[in-house]
């Protein structure tokens, strides 16, 4: 199945509002930026189905920690229909009219502020510019996944990238996009730190979300669309083989018994104590 990522961005003169109302703003991202893709799902110009299928990243961060908040979707190039029980195909090189998109995605984001009693404390003239969708046919997904991979279980700036801490300055290094090169960039401790903390998400706020068919608590299975995807390609669904290795218990060295898993210790950094 041929997917697509679909990255729904937000104006540069919003951001300082949205990293001051993080929670609020976040959840509008999500719930603005799928319901756009919902809708015109449904709509017979495009899908004509009813139950979309997709999951969506939030991320904040670029490459010097910079704010700039916006929510990836890989999305499967095509729809499931409750009416007609059917999957309704796109074409591999597109999804959505990305204008469309963001002409939704800005309204919608504004009802969503109007709810919060948000929307007057924003600048009217982000309302009059345009916003910015961008979607990619991306094969089989695997690669985007495993480009996102990363921003679900790390953080803006890992240890190993700080090279060193010098006068105040703290050193690390990072890769221009489109290069594999490493470059060095430093910044004052207090704004690497405010760099850094910016990123840190609300407190319990789940970053990564599960729309349509994909959603836990969809009435229609994964299953049941794998079904009628292969129904509709001419093929059959079967299971596939696993094989699953079978390794050799340990056993302990002294008396030579096999040795059972109990639990992992943490190593935890302790510090040293000055004598004196």
């Amino acid at each position: 199945m041929h997917q697509f990522m679909i990255t729904f961005t937000v104006p540069e003169n919003i951001r300082a509002f949205i990293r001051s109302h993080p929670r609020r703003c976040y959840s509008a991202m999500f719930a603005a930026s799928s319901q756009t893709l919902q809708k015109l799902a449904r709509d017979e110009k495009f899908i004509g189905a009813d139950l979309a299928g997709f999951f969506g990243v939030l991320h904040t961060w670029g490459r010097t920690m910079p704010y700039h908040p916006h929510i990836h979707y890989i999305v499967p190039g095509g729809a499931f229909s409750r009416s007609d029980g059917c999957w309704h195909p796109l074409r591999k090189d597109f999804y959505l009219p990305v204008g469309v998109m963001s002409k939704i995605f800005k309204a919608k984001f504004l009802d969503e502020m109007k709810k919060s009693g948000l929307a007057s404390s924003i600048c009217p003239d982000v309302w009059k510019q345009p916003w910015v969708v961008n979607c990619q046919a991306v094969g089989t997904g695997a690669q985007s996944i495993k480009y996102l991979a990363p921003y679900v279980f790390k953080v803006a700036l890992s240890n190993n990238r700080i090279v060193k801490i010098e006068n105040r300055q703290v050193f690390f290094k990072y890769k221009k996009t489109g290069s594999n090169r490493w470059r060095t960039k430093a910044f004052e401790v207090m704004e690497f730190m405010r760099r850094f903390l910016q990123h840190v998400l609300p407190t319990g706020f789940m970053k990564v979300r599960y729309y349509g068919f994909m959603s836990p608590g969809s009435s229609i299975s994964m299953e049941q669309v794998s079904a009628c995807i292969s129904r509709h390609a001419g093929t059959e669904a079967t299971p596939a083989e696993i094989t699953i290795p079978v390794h050799p218990s340990p056993v302990c060295s002294t008396c030579g018994g096999n040795l059972i898993y109990y639990a992992s210790i943490i190593p935890i950094g302790v510090k040293s104590q000055e004598s004196g």
